[in-house]
């Protein structure tokens, strides 16, 4: 099999994480760990190739990915630094709203610094490098930002996965527009491995499916990533809020009052690192009317809980490019994000996504 030709938009902790699982998996055929399997339609892990990247911080722009990879401000877990001495620099991207103003108020190592450099051509890079998939890494609340990206890729004719809370793949306007050009899009906004997201949902689908009343619920997030930082500014969450709720509600029959719902980021702690603490509580009625409480807390390491999903995404893609299928995948979008165009459960999911890749056409 041919390689996958993959771009990345936001050398974060997310990429980092992303490149340490490639690396590592290359030479673990044995491990598929968070995989839905090492060989997926005929491609591994070792086929993913990355040949280009861009950022807008000083410390990553100019740089060689490998040094860029594990620049401040990343914090995620180092679980595997042998990373090879990629032939590629970081490209200056274009900033547009990808840096809230509060950020400035804090430490260097915290936050971003941006560089000072024109923004690259980006289609050109892409065109160029050979890519064929660019992976949209920005924080969150980079609406313009994501969108340009998103135009680079038709200007490019290159696929688009969107791991980020901005709704491109699940907006009519925007999927068209990747129909008619027949260029595949995945989105929006990626699900992890076990995550609070996909827990939420679980647990909203068993009381759904043993008959329990779910009154209301809410999942408080809080962490000490960029994006956690990032995200105190409550005006860039939006979206991703939106994105978070709707995901959970898609797993109940008659979706919850607004009032009785709160599902989003809560805080920042900046010794968490990238260590993501979620906090759940179900409030229910079973039997009788009798009230049934649930209180749940998950603590995961934040980037690499979605580096397997996004694995997933790139060799998914891959096989529509070569079956030449543009437009949204449907299946392989609602498995592995939260907004995807169509919600389905992720039972449902996951068995379309096994039916796409042994060639069945989508529903």
């Amino acid at each position: 099999m041919s390689k996958i030709n993959i771009a990345i938009a936001g050398v974060g902790n997310c990429a980092s994480a992303l490149l340490q699982g490639i690396e590592m998996y290359k030479i673990s055929p044995e491990n598929s760990i968070g995989l839905l399997s090492y060989n997926l339609g005929g491609y591994t892990p070792a086929d993913v190739n990355v040949v280009a990247a861009f950022d807008v911080d000083k410390r990553k722009v100019g740089k060689s990915l490998k040094e860029a990879v594990f620049a401040k401000p990343n914090c995620t877990k180092v679980f595997y630094d042998k990373l090879p001495d990629y032939p590629v620099k970081v490209e200056m991207g274009p900033v547009l709203d990808g840096i809230s103003e509060h950020m400035a108020d804090y430490d260097e190592d915290k936050t971003f610094i941006v560089a000072d450099q024109e923004p690259c051509d980006v289609a050109k890079v892409l065109k160029e490098s050979g890519a064929e998939i660019l992976i949209n890494y920005l924080p969150v609340g980079s609406e313009k930002a994501a969108r340009f990206y998103a135009e680079a890729c038709l200007e490019a004719n290159v696929g688009f996965i969107n791991a980020m809370p901005v709704f491109i793949a699940s907006d009519e306007v925007w999927a068209k527009r990747f129909q008619e050009k027949n260029i595949p899009i995945i989105g929006d906004d990626v699900k992890s491995q076990v995550g609070a997201t996909i827990v939420h949902r679980t647990l909203t689908k068993l009381f759904e499916n043993r008959g329990v009343v779910l009154d209301r619920t809410y999942q408080l997030n809080v962490g000490g990533n960029t994006d956690f930082l990032n995200m105190l500014n409550r005006n860039r969450l939006k979206s991703k809020k939106k994105s978070k709720t709707q995901s959970v509600q898609a797993e109940l029959k008659e979706p919850l009052a607004s009032d009785n719902i709160h599902v989003g980021p809560s805080d920042y702690v900046p010794w968490l690192n990238d260590n993501k603490i979620c906090f759940i509580r179900m409030e229910g009625r079973g039997f009788g009317n009798v009230p049934l409480t649930l209180d749940i807390k998950l603590s995961v390491e934040d980037a690499p809980n979605s580096g397997g999903v996004m694995i997933d995404a790139i060799r998914c893609m891959k096989l529509a490019l070569d079956r030449k299928i543009g437009g949204p995948l449907y299946s392989i979008s609602a498995f592995a994000m939260k907004s995807p165009p169509i919600q389905y459960t992720d039972t449902e999911a996951k068995k379309m996504v096994e039916e796409f890749i042994e060639g069945r056409k989508e529903r």
